[in-house]
């Protein structure tokens, strides 16, 4: 079960983690390399703890924790260093990602995010949007900000009020939380060690949807 909450933004900030891959490599008799992956898309990985500054900051970490009962409920994560549509330093706005294009039946689209790097990319699905941040947009002779449309923050589906017409392209912009569970059933807190600069492990992991 999800819980849509997330966890405290100024316990997250500070926190390390980043995306993981999975490659299966095998080495060939004459040396050559055989890579293949069986992931299509990448998982996150976080430290919660690196992100504490106080005891108030622990019993928040305690209560949020206990809450969810450890690993069995997820819940919303800010990725201070991914979170939006566009560049950390821009706001968002309804032409950043490319949705796809309109046939004049279909009214439903999943957000996504590309990431593309030379002659490779990747476009990940975006599960939880947040409130109040999705603009969508809808091209036909000119791309325009699209004003009657259903968001669900639970899926990242985007529903149109009209379905886009043939060719249309259909974008949007936004801020993203990353679906997560507690990667373990044990939180372990010294309040010597903590006082004297050391951090509890506090594993976060990126749950599929």
């Amino acid at each position: 079960m999800f819980h849509e909450i997330r966890f405290p933004a100024n316990l997250s900030f500070g926190s390390v983690g980043g995306p993981e891959r999975r490659t299966e490599i095998v080495t060939l008799t004459n040396g050559f390399e055989e890579r293949n992956t069986p992931w299509a898309h990448s998982r996150r990985h976080y430290d919660a703890g690196l992100g504490l500054r106080s005891l108030d900051d622990v019993a928040a970490l305690i209560a949020f924790f206990e809450a969810r009962g450890g690993q069995m409920h997820g819940f919303r994560w800010k990725d201070w260093a991914d979170f939006k549509s566009c560049a950390p330093s821009g706001e968002p706005g309804f032409r950043d990602q490319r949705l796809g294009l309109g046939d004049g039946r279909r009214d439903a689209f999943q957000l996504v995010k590309a990431y593309s790097s030379g002659p490779g990319s990747y476009v990940r699905p975006i599960r939880k949007p947040v409130l109040g941040t999705v603009r969508a947009g809808i091209g036909g002779d000119r791309l325009r900000e699209a004003v009657d449309y259903h968001v669900d923050t639970a899926t990242g589906i985007v529903t149109f009020a009209r379905s886009p017409g043939e060719g249309a392209e259909v974008t949007a912009g936004f801020e993203f939380d990353v679906p997560v569970r507690f990667a373990a059933d044990r939180i372990a807190v010294s309040v010597a060690s903590f006082q004297a600069g050391e951090m509890p492990q506090v594993p976060v992991i990126e749950v599929r949807q």
